[in-house]
């Protein structure tokens, strides 16, 4: 059955349809509840204790889940649907001793126990991204690493980091005293990541040590 034409004699026309923007499935986002904190110190315990079951390294001095519970410290998380994957202390060019100018280091960086390696493809992604758009050049982490990197259980670590796009910068004295291995990603602008995974991260801070030698 045929509409009448309205009134003029011009027919309606049809509404635009204009799709709501898909939410992305992931989100990195900066922990700024005691809650949001209390759960990430809880997945870092989880986490070192998967490590100690399985006779590999955990932090001999730094009381890592503290670290997560001080808002001082900023940490950030990787959610799916709410679910927390992973946390990580985002920082700004801080003092490591190796590396030469400002980059963005991720220390402290812990997923759930007996995840896949998609949730550090995840953050991996994310960090690359996240630095070229704070106008750093790489991203800086650190592994521990209690035995020569070409031995395992570390050399099967760093090869799945390589294939993501880390490169290994030797090894030596990391920030808490332990041996670590040295890591660094270029910083890549990625059109259409936001897509994937959000963004609610605080630009981190810039460290005294930046300030003094800018």
């Amino acid at each position: 059955m045929n509409r009448p034409p309205a009134a003029g004699g011009e027919r309606l026309a049809a509404a635009p349809f204009n799709p709501a923007p898909l939410a992305a499935v992931y989100e990195v986002r900066t922990l700024s509840t005691d809650a949001e904190r209390e759960e990430a110190a809880a997945l870092v315990q989880d986490r070192q204790r998967w490590l100690v079951l399985r006779g590999l390294p955990v932090p001999a001095q730094a009381d890592v889940p503290a670290l997560f519970r001080d808002p001082q410290t900023k940490p950030a998380g990787l959610f799916e649907d709410g679910k927390l994957l992973a946390c990580m202390i985002p920082e700004h060019g801080p003092g490591l001793g190796w590396g030469e100018g400002p980059c963005l280091f991720l220390g402290c960086v812990h997923t759930l126990p007996g995840q896949p390696d998609d949730i550090t493809r995840l953050v991996t992604l994310w960090a690359s991204d996240f630095a070229a758009r704070q106008g750093l050049p790489v991203v800086r982490a650190e592994a521990l690493a209690r035995h020569p990197l070409d031995a395992d259980p570390i050399a099967a670590l760093l090869r799945r980091l390589t294939d993501m796009g880390w490169s290994i910068q030797g090894s030596g004295t990391g920030r808490e005293g332990d041996r670590v291995a040295r890591l660094e990603l270029a910083a890549e602008h990625r059109s259409g990541l936001s897509t994937l995974i959000g963004c609610r991260v605080h630009a981190p801070e810039t460290t005294p040590e930046d300030r003094g030698s800018a």
